[in-house]
């Protein structure tokens, strides 16, 4: 594959993976509000696509969708079950980022995106979204760390606590062995 360089290399990285637009139309179908799914969904298929790695086995994919009228989390345990009748197999995480706050111990979110840029790693907090067969891309904290295989704390973890909480995530996830070119800069 070309260098991922832009955002339009991302989206082509997402476009180009079958598995990947299956999941995006399975989710679209779900009809859920403000709905993206990013962190590693999105992270390690462009690390994979850079590193000329094939793409691993999903841990889980994080839909992020914002309801403020929907707040009981069984509605995201019945938007799971309706997912994976729809594509059995995937390790469906739905959430709805309206009450996540309360989880997080932050000030209420406004919407998916803004609770999303408060995930660890700027790397982490990019993420798409499927409008009629177009993918669109949000990068909170741009796309810099993305395409440059950077592990830097979003600025909701860059304080101690947090940087030793991406630290955590880099070594019990096992993203030095996955991507040996990683610089961490925490």
């Amino acid at each position: 594959m070309s260098p991922v360089l832009s955002a339009r290399d991302v989206v082509r990285v997402i476009e180009s993976d079958r598995a990947a637009m299956d999941v995006l139309r399975a989710t679209a179908a779900l009809g859920l509000p403000d709905w993206w799914i990013g962190a590693g969904f999105v992270r390690n298929r462009v690390w994979d696509a850079i590193s000329d790695l094939p793409v691993a086995p999903e841990r889980d994919v994080d839909v992020a969708y914002f309801d403020p009228e929907r707040l009981d989390p069984r509605e995201d345990a019945r938007a799971e079950t309706r997912a994976g009748v729809a594509l059995p197999g995937v390790p469906w995480e739905i959430r709805n980022q309206a009450r996540m706050h309360l989880r997080n111990g932050d000030a209420p979110y406004t919407s998916a995106l803004d609770a999303m840029s408060r995930w660890p790693e700027t790397a982490t907090c990019v993420a798409v979204t499927l409008r009629g067969d177009a993918v669109h891309l949000v990068a909170c904290h741009g796309l810099a760390d993305l395409v440059g295989m950077v592990v830097r704390p979003s600025p909701a973890f860059a304080d101690a606590a947090g940087r030793a909480t991406v630290r955590r995530r880099v070594e019990v996830k096992g993203w030095r062995d996955r991507w040996a070119g990683l610089r961490l800069e925490i």
